[in-house]
């Protein structure tokens, strides 16, 4: 099979040829349709991120692909099945405290890289070899592009937040982060599990009136000034009313006034979900968050059962992909679509790359 190869950081990628993967228990093996390219993978590909791997591999974090084979224990997954492969691989012999790897992108911890030595190749190939439990089916979405679907790995970060933090229809959620890429999936995703109003904060005006026109007005945008002096006091009145929960998801950052102000603008016994980058303490009042009852959680990714339930929010409609723009590369411009994705890493912009179109 061909695949787009990571040698060393700060290289670019090479089309070389692979073995094919052969799947045994408790594997599988699928052909790949579409493979969103993270907007910060040049980051990671240059070592500006110095995300730990194991090189050579192919990189790329989750695709829409095709079962092509499966080990002997699948009893579910067929042939031409078209499914989501999930990139959280997860250790099987700890279920309290499992190795965690984002396969094709990150491997953090020894136990995580015994993991990707396995499953060591991600997307950015012909096919790819995956545990069994990180394939969902997509029979129900087999009319859509293949490409649109590539959405499903970014919606699902912030899904995972809103789960994370039981969020419930007719609740008021702030997405700090939603001008960005991973924000304004989220927007879409708490409309369409019943958010009576979102509130938007962000310094993009144009960005802003886009979310407005685009997923209507139960989002309340705050335009966010230098100048400002309370922010929680500016969520509160664009929410006129209480406001259940905080999804933290900003980018990389050394300033926490966001998440600050965000936390602190929760009603009493609200949830604060962080998925974010922010790379520096939070300042939180002590007697404050202990007398409010207020709850502040970390999220790394989703639960299992998440790309299931995202899939019928698809299927059933309460999530419209038609805002939601694909640019594709064939394979053999896997570094064109890198150096896209970096240029091109706002609200409604995805990069993929479509091997099997190549």
């Amino acid at each position: 099979m061909k695949a787009a190869i990571l040698r060393a950081k700060g290289q670019p990628l090479t089309i070389e040829q692979l073995p094919d993967p052969n799947p045994g228990a408790g594997e599988v093996v699928t052909q790949v349709l579409a493979a969103p390219v993270l907007t910060y993978s040049h980051e990671v590909f240059s070592g500006i991120r110095d995300y730990p791997l194991l090189l050579p591999l192919a990189p790329g974090a989750s695709a829409i692909g095709l079962v092509e084979k499966t080990g002997p224990d699948a009893t579910r997954l067929e042939q031409n099945q078209l499914v989501f492969c999930d990139p959280t691989v997860r250790s099987r012999d700890d279920i309290l405290a499992p190795d965690i790897m984002l396969q094709g992108a990150i491997a953090p911890t020894k136990g995580a890289q015994k993991l990707q030595a396995h499953f060591r190749h991600g997307s950015f190939a012909e096919r790819m070899l995956l545990p069994l439990e990180n394939t969902y089916s997509l029979e129900q979405l087999r009319s859509f592009d293949p490409t649109k679907l590539a959405w499903l790995n970014t919606m699902l970060i912030p899904h995972g937040g809103l789960l994370a933090a039981n969020f419930q229809a007719g609740q008021t959620i702030l997405v700090n982060g939603a001008t960005g890429h991973f924000g304004s999936a989220g927007i879409a995703v708490a409309l369409a599990m019943g958010a009576a109003r979102v509130i938007a904060p962000g310094r993009n005006e144009q960005v802003l009136n886009t979310l407005v026109r685009t997923f209507g007005p139960r989002v309340r945008p705050v335009l966010i000034s230098e100048q400002e002096k309370d922010l929680s006091k500016c969520f509160q009145e664009a929410a006129a009313g209480p406001i259940d929960c905080l999804l933290d998801i900003l980018g990389p950052m050394r300033n926490t006034t966001l998440t600050r102000s965000g936390i602190m603008a929760l009603r009493p016994e609200g949830i604060a979900v962080l998925m974010g980058g922010i790379d520096m303490p939070v300042d939180l009042p002590y007697k404050y968050m202990m007398r409010n009852n207020l709850v502040v959680r970390g999220q790394y990714m989703y639960p299992r059962h998440a790309p299931t339930l995202l899939a019928a929010l698809i299927a059933s409609g309460q999530i419209d992909l038609e805002p939601f723009a694909v640019q594709t590369f064939p394979l053999e411009q896997a570094n064109q679509a890198v150096e896209y994705a970096r240029d091109h890493g706002g609200p409604f912009q995805l990069t993929a790359i479509t091997p099997a179109q190549g």
